[in-house]
């Protein structure tokens, strides 16, 4: 399965159909960037860490803060809407070209 994410201002949004197949009862992510490729990957643990998969609206869509992690990589001013993501089994996560 596959859709479409939106990045705007360092956060990335999450419609609920991506939400409800690969973060299903999970709070909380991690977000990478490597190599031009953007990663989120669920955090299982809570004692893990993470970033916050918050609630975006009534639909059920979600929102993830990583400036942090798009500062890092001076891609702090990156946006972009409906950018097709896959789930890549062998890494774990939801992964983008960002490039």
């Amino acid at each position: 399965m596959s859709g479409g994410i939106s990045i705007r201002d360092g956060a990335i949004y999450l419609p609920n159909e991506l939400v409800e197949t690969y973060f299903r009862n999970i709070d909380a992510v991690i977000v990478l960037i490597q190599q031009g490729e953007l990663m989120v990957m669920p955090v299982h643990q809570a004692t893990s860490g993470g970033s916050l998969l918050k609630v975006r609206n009534a639909a059920g869509d979600r929102v993830v803060q990583a400036r942090d992690v798009f500062q890092d990589q001076d891609m702090l001013g990156y946006k972009i809407e409906d950018l097709p993501a896959i789930w890549q089994t062998e890494k774990g996560a939801l992964c983008a070209q960002l490039d």
